[in-house]
C-alpha cells in the first residue's frame, strides 16, 4: 500500500514540475514527503537499502507522470491557460496552512517571520519573468553538452528550493519547449546531459538543505513557506479575460479542496 501511495505522490509532484510557476518541492511539502526525500537523498549511503526504497517508489512515480502527462499538460497550458494558472494557485494556497503549522510546532518565535519575508522576496526576485537569453542547444560539442549539464544542476536546485518552479526556470534559461519536446521524443543526446546535471544538483542542494532542517528548522520551514507563498505572485496569470472568472473561482476551489484534505490527511 505505501508503495501505491508514494507512487502517486511522485506522479504528482512529476506533473506540478512541468507546469511552469509550479514548484515540485512545494507539492512534496503539501503530501507530506519532503523531508523524507531530502534525508533520503542526502543521506543515501548512510543506509542505502532503506533510502533506496523510497527515492525507487517516488521515482518511479515521476518518471511514469512525465511520460504519461507531458503531452497533456502540454496542450492543457495551451488552451487553458487561466484555469490551469487557477488551479495551481488553488493546489498551493490548500497546502500553506499545513506547512505554516509545521514552521510553528517547531518553536514559535517572531524572528523566525523575518525569514518569511526573505523567503517571498527571493521567491519573488527568483520568479521575475524577465527574458533572459536562451542557451545554445544546437550541436553536440564538449560546449554544449557542459551548458546543458550546468543548466541541469540549475534546475535542480528549483527542483529542491519549495516556492521555486523547476519549469519556470526552463522558461528563463529558454529549455522549457525543448525539454518537453525531448521528453516527447525520446532525445537521448539532449535528455542524458540534462540529466547528469540534475543528478550532480540534487545530491549537492539535498545535502545544504536536509542540514539546515536539522540545524534551524524553524527558520528554515518559514523561509520555505515564504518561498511557496511567494510563488503564487508569479503563478497569477497576466491577463484573466471576464467571462472565464467564473470557471477561474471554479478551478481555484478544486485545486484548493483536494489538496486541503490530502494535506490533511497526511498530517
Amino acid at each position: 500500500m505505501r508503495l501505491f501511495v508514494n507512487f502517486l505522490k511522485g506522479i504528482a509532484i512529476s506533473v506540478a514540475t512541468m507546469v511552469p510557476g509550479v514548484s515540485g518541492g512545494t507539492m512534496a511539502i503539501i503530501l507530506n514527503v519532503y523531508d523524507d526525500l531530502i534525508h533520503a537523498v542526502g543521506s543515501f549511503f548512510e543506509d542505502w537499502r532503506k533510502h533506496s526504497k523510497l527515492i525507487f517508489e517516488l521515482a518511479l512515480g515521476g518518471i511514469v507522470g512525465v511520460l504519461a502527462f507531458s503531452r497533456i499538460i502540454d496542450k492543457a497550458l495551451d488552451r487553458f491557460p487561466t484555469l490551469m494558472a487557477f488551479f495551481f494557485i488553488g493546489v498551493i494556497l490548500g497546502g500553506i496552512p499545513t506547512l505554516y503549522r509545521k514552521a510553528i510546532s517547531i518553536g514559535k518565535s517572531n524572528f523566525n517571520y523575518i525569514f518569511l519575508i526573505i523567503g517571498f522576496i527571493l521567491a519573488l526576485f527568483l520568479s521575475g519573468g524577465n527574458e533572459v537569453a536562451s542557451i545554445a542547444i544546437e550541436g553536440t560539442g564538449i560546449f554544449n553538452i557542459g551548458l546543458l549539464v550546468l543548466a541541469g544542476i540549475i534546475i535542480a536546485v528549483a527542483l529542491i528550493l519549495p516556492g521555486i518552479s523547476g519549469s519556470f526556470i526552463l522558461l528563463i534559461l529558454g529549455l522549457y519547449d525543448v525539454t518537453l519536446d525531448a521528453i516527447n521524443t525520446f532525445n537521448i543526446k539532449f535528455l542524458i546531459p540534462v540529466g547528469i546535471g540534475v543528478l550532480i544538483g540534487v545530491v549537492l542542494t539535498t545535502k545544504i538543505i536536509e542540514k539546515l532542517i536539522k540545524k534551524y528548522p524553524g527558520k528554515t520551514y518559514m523561509m520555505i513557506l515564504g518561498f511557496v507563498m511567494g510563488s503564487i505572485i508569479a503563478i497569477y496569470p497576466s491577463e484573466v479575460v471576464n467571462t472565464n472568472i467564473i470557471y477561474s473561482i471554479l478551478a481555484l476551489i478544486l485545486g484548493f479542496t483536494i489538496i486541503y484534505f490530502i494535506s490533511k490527511k497526511e498530517n
